[in-house]
Formats: C-alpha cells, sequence, structure tokens
C-alpha cells in the first residue's frame, strides 16, 4: 500500500481524518486509535528510510562489536545483526524482533536498536535484532517460523559469541511482540528446529494477543490482511490459545493511551494464570512507537522491564542495575 504526502494546507484535525482515509478507516475508529495510526505511519516512514541508509555500527559501547546480517537461512530477509560486549563469556542474550504490522520495518532501525543496544551491551549483555520475511512474500505463520528459526540459530551459534544458549529473552515490538510471545507460548516441537526455551518474553504493545476474538468483532482493517478469513487461521495464531502449561514468564508491556493493547494484554494473563504461568500486564503511559524508543532510556519504564529480567536469573539480576 502507497501512503500519498499529506496535503500541508490542512488543520491538524483534517489532517489526521486524511491520514484515515489513507488508511482506508472510518471518522468513527479516529478517537480510539488515531495515536497508534499515526504511530505505525512513522514506522512506515522509518522503516523505509533504515532499509537505504546502511548502519555503520556508530554508537558501539566501548570495546563492543557487531556482527551485521548474519544469516539464519536462504532468503536474505532470514539475516540478524548481533552486538556483542567486550569480553563477553557465558553472556546472557536478548533476541529483539521488530514490528510493523506484519509488512514493513527493518532490524536496524534506531528505534528498534539504539537505546538497547547502548544499555545492555554496556552491561555484558548480546543483543540480536533480527529481520524476518514479511507480507506479501511470507505469511504470518510463515514469519513465526523464521523467528523461531532465528531463535535457534542464534542458540546455536551463542557460544562462539561469548553468550549462553540458555539464558535467552525474547523481546519483541508490535506485530514483532505478537510473533514473539505466539512463539515464547507454543510448544517447542511446533517448530523446526526446535529452539530451545527462553527465560522469558518481553511483549512491547502487541494488540493481537487474542487474534480470534479480534477477528470476530468489529477490528482495524489493517488485521485483514494479515489474518485473512479462516477461523481456524485466526485461532492457531493467536498467543492466547497457543498457551502451553510450562511456558516461561511473559511481559506484556502495553500502551494505556490504546484501549485494545492493554485489553489484550490482560485477557492473556487471566488465562495464562489459570494454567499456572505467569504473565505480568505492564501499562505505560507511552505512545506506541515510544513504548519501543524508550526503553534503554534510563527512566522509570526502563527499570520497570529490567526488574523482570533480572527475576528471570541470577546473571541477569547481578548485571542489571
Amino acid at each position: 500500500m502507497n501512503i500519498s504526502p499529506q496535503p500541508s494546507h490542512l488543520a491538524q484535525p483534517a489532517r489526521r481524518r486524511y491520514l484515515l482515509a489513507v488508511l482506508g478507516l472510518t471518522a468513527s475508529a479516529s478517537v480510539a486509535h488515531a495515536g497508534p495510526l499515526l504511530d505505525r505511519l512513522r514506522e512506515r516512514r522509518a522503516a523505509r528510510l533504515g532499509a537505504t541508509d546502511e548502519d555503520t555500527g556508530h554508537g558501539l559501547p566501548a570495546g563492543a562489536r557487531k556482527l551485521a546480517d548474519v544469516a539464519y537461512g536462504a532468503d536474505p530477509a532470514q539475516t540478524m545483526d548481533v552486538y556483542i560486549p567486550a569480553e563477553a563469556h557465558g553472556a546472557p542474550v536478548i533476541l529483539m524482533v521488530h514490528g510493523g504490522a506484519w509488512a514493513i520495518g527493518d532490524k536496524a532501525m534506531e528505534r528498534v536498536v539504539d537505546a538497547k543496544v547502548a544499555r545492555w551491551v554496556t552491561r555484558g549483555i548480546i543483543f540480536i535484532s533480527i529481520n524476518y520475511r514479511m507480507l506479501p512474500q511470507a505469511a504470518v505463520d510463515v514469519q513465526l517460523r523464521d523467528v523461531a528459526r532465528a531463535l535457534a540459530m542464534a542458540q546455536q551459534k551463542a557460544t562462539a559469541w561469548g553468550g549462553d544458549p540458555q539464558r535467552f529473552v525474547l523481546m519483541g515490538h508490535s506485530a514483532g511482540a505478537h510473533l514473539a510471545a505466539l512463539l515464547a507460548v507454543s510448544p517447542p516441537a511446533r517448530f523446526t528446529p526446535p529452539p530451545l526455551p527462553v527465560l522469558g518474553t518481553v511483549a512491547l504493545d502487541s494488540a493481537a494477543m487474542d487474534v480470534e476474538a479480534i477477528m470476530n468483532q468489529r477490528h482495524l482493517r489493517l488485521y485483514d490482511r494479515p489474518f485473512g478469513t479462516d477461523p481456524s487461521y485466526w485461532r492457531a495464531l493467536s498467543p492466547y490459545h497457543a498457551l502451553t502449561p510450562g511456558a516461561a514468564p511473559l511481559l506484556a508491556v502495553c500502551s494505556t493511551r490504546r484501549e485494545d493493547s492493554c485489553d489484550q494484554a490482560r485477557r492473556l494473563a487471566a488465562r495464562a494464570d489459570g494454567l499456572g504461568i505467569q504473565v505480568q500486564v505492564l501499562g505505560e503511559d507511552l505512545s506506541h512507537g515510544d513504548i519501543n524508543s524508550q526503553l534503554g532510556l534510563d527512566n522509570a519504564y526502563t527499570h520497570a522491564v529490567e526488574r523482570f529480567m533480572a527475576s528471570l536469573h541470577a546473571d541477569l539480576a547481578h548485571r542489571l542495575p
């Protein structure tokens, strides 16, 4: 979908209506969803810029190194960037899945990487940011298998990078949070090769924890393209329905400016509680985009996420403030 530049002469309310019209949404959706939609438009623009702007590794913490475009499959999209701290040995690893409505985005985007690398690589944690095949090339179930394959490959290579394959934390934003959560709560045998269990997962502002419920009610049209019309597909791609007893703890961060995101997070947490799975909900008064870009800055939000990660393993507790 091509988005034309909005006319510069429009007043702010008119500009918002114009953006909604371009996306094919009715005005009735604007009150509840204008903020997230504008964030997605910004993500689309940033993705276009990021796709043509070579990341040179500037701003890496002292002594750290970056392995760019490490392949985990034959497709050019199946690559990852690995940020390795100085003198890494047995280090924990964070694997990050970017968002972008299952159709856009890039592993090197500033809001995906910069603050997180600056904070956590400095603390001796390996940070990996992955790309994966997206719409229209790859359906969401294929994207899920890509993320699982990337995780399995990163775990296989972790020791050579100075990491510990048993100490991985999954993280994702938006569509990437949906994929990370779905992978984390699913039985490992669902994937080939099956990845090792992770310590836990941080899902950053996904509003798609129960895809079946979303699609069975009035919803944003952006969900129609990735999830289609088959109810069995909706259910298969719902973290809510994939929850498996014994799944690792999950932190669902949600923007309190988006009713759908926090409602979906609480819905997942309620079902997890009945299965004996730890799912925490962290509501933040931040936009959809800021939930991603502000994580890693020295703020109360980052500290809250770090408290969750510190609870997953003594080594993470030692490394995080």
